[in-house]
């Protein structure tokens, strides 16, 4: 665990039970995807309550988006951890998907026993319109604090280029940028993340491996008892393959969705293949990372192959065998990997690849938002080859597929937003109230 001799992670360090309030209200709301997940906890960690200074949540930012698994879920269990030490790692990590578990997990449930998701379009239209214009405006405001020289502008803007025209895996867009800023740097040109003095507990590579073998107990003993308590089965091989996919997710769901696909349809035939599609657009409607969707793919294959359970209890524990191996390793990540990330700060010159690692999450942001934007306002969207020798492609609109009720609805978030400085709560509030209403009226 950490501890901190001064503190300089914020004016008024949080009492636990704060913290604690805090991250769950960050679980409750954390809708829109990775983009609208770490601008939600900029602007409440480091705006509202100013808990987390900006260099020091972009540095928690930059480590995370170098891990596989789900990046925000990571960046709150490094908050939290910044801000009370292990303990507090693991319950704002918690807290960030237990919200969208439960929620997953009833849907989930619904779904198998009625398979109808109809209503889901409408509702959906009318909140994603409003967390469109939340991701827009976090987009502007990390934009604004990070970018700070014509150079880091043009780190992001060819991050974007990358990953939106080339399709280049953002973890090695990421490494890029950082390796041509600590190689710029070593020429001195190069304005640094201010560094804050932290004096912190020295780590060793003794309570790294200890630590690691522990995780890894943890990690794996549902594998354990659900071989002893009902031996191979379904939950068991839930738990080897997320544990698996755990480690190799790098770009967050969309980037194994169709593996992931593959194996549950063909190879265990656990679910028909347009229940993954359904179950994607369920996980939309749910707050926590979007990764969540391997919980409903975990709920249905029990539930079909119970084993020595009833439907229902076999359906809940397979959710939760996919949550646990899915997010479990995050924590690890962290707790091994933070102390050395904070040790790194101190360097002259690794600081400055962190600050070129920092404009390209603004480009991974903008691309994020931009195929999120794309898909809320229209129906469909088409890849249209530039170059295909360079495999330059461009993801273009189908015009005749515009949402009007999605635009208008964005267009209305975006002034309550800029404009009118209402916050996120009533805009959310607008947008479902708006969702019913459409559906209703369909």
């Amino acid at each position: 665990m950490t501890e901190f001799l001064r503190d300089d992670i914020s004016p008024a360090r949080p009492s636990f039970l704060e913290m604690t309030a805090v991250f769950g209200r960050i679980g409750l709301l954390s809708f829109g995807g990775p983009a609208g997940q770490i601008g939600l906890m900029h602007r409440v960690l480091v705006d509202e309550r100013g808990w987390l200074s900006e260099q020091r949540f972009l540095h928690a930012l930059n480590y995370c988006m170098l891990l596989p698994g789900p990046e925000a879920q990571q960046l709150a269990t490094y908050s939290g951890w910044l801000l009370h030490g292990r303990r507090g790692g693991i319950v704002a990590g918690a807290l960030f998907v237990l919200p969208g578990f439960m929620v997953i997990v009833a849907l989930a449930a619904a779904y198998a026993l009625y398979q109808d998701t109809h209503w889901l379009p409408a509702l959906l239209s009318g909140l994603k319109a409003g967390v469109l214009a939340i991701v827009m405006e976090a987009l502007l405001r990390v934009a604004k604090r990070a970018l700070t020289s014509r150079f880091l502008v043009g780190i992001a803007a060819a991050a974007f280029v990358a990953l939106f025209f080339f399709g280049v895996p953002f973890p090695l867009v990421i490494l890029a940028a950082g390796l041509v800023c600590f190689l710029k740097a070593r020429g001195n040109t190069l304005p640094q993340i201010e560094l804050l003095e932290v004096d912190t507990a020295s780590p060793s590579w003794k309570r790294l491996v200890r630590g690691l073998l522990v995780g890894v107990v943890i990690w794996q003993l549902p594998l354990l008892l659900l071989w002893v308590t009902s031996g191979p089965g379904t939950l068991v091989d839930l738990q080897i393959f997320f544990s698996k996919m755990a480690v190799v997710t790098f770009g967050g769901a969309y980037a194994v969705l169709a593996y992931v696909a593959q194996v549950a349809v063909e190879t265990h035939g656990w679910m028909m293949p347009g229940e993954m599609l359904d179950g994607l657009a369920l996980a939309e409607a749910t707050p926590g990372p979007l990764v969540l969707v391997l919980s409903y793919i975990g709920f249905l294959a029990a539930f079909r192959h119970p084993g020595l359970f009833d439907p229902m209890t076999a359906g809940i524990l397979g959710a939760s065998v996919a949550a646990w191996a899915t997010f479990v390793p995050s924590f690890m990540f962290i707790f091994a990997g933070a102390p050395y990330m904070e040790k790194l700060r101190h360097n002259r010159l690794l600081s400055a690849a962190l600050s070129a690692i920092t404009a390209a999450v603004v480009g991974v942001i903008l691309n994020l938002s931009v195929w999120f934007g794309l898909h809320v306002l229209f129906g469909e969207i088409e890849r249209i080859p530039l170059l295909p020798a360079v495999n330059l492609q461009v993801s273009w609109p189908v015009w005749q597929t515009l949402d009007l009720f999605s635009l208008c609805l964005f267009i209305v978030s975006a002034i309550m937003l800029f404009r009118l400085k209402l916050g996120m709560l009533p805009v959310l509030g607008l947008c479902i109230a708006a969702g019913f209403v459409r559906l209703w009226l369909t």
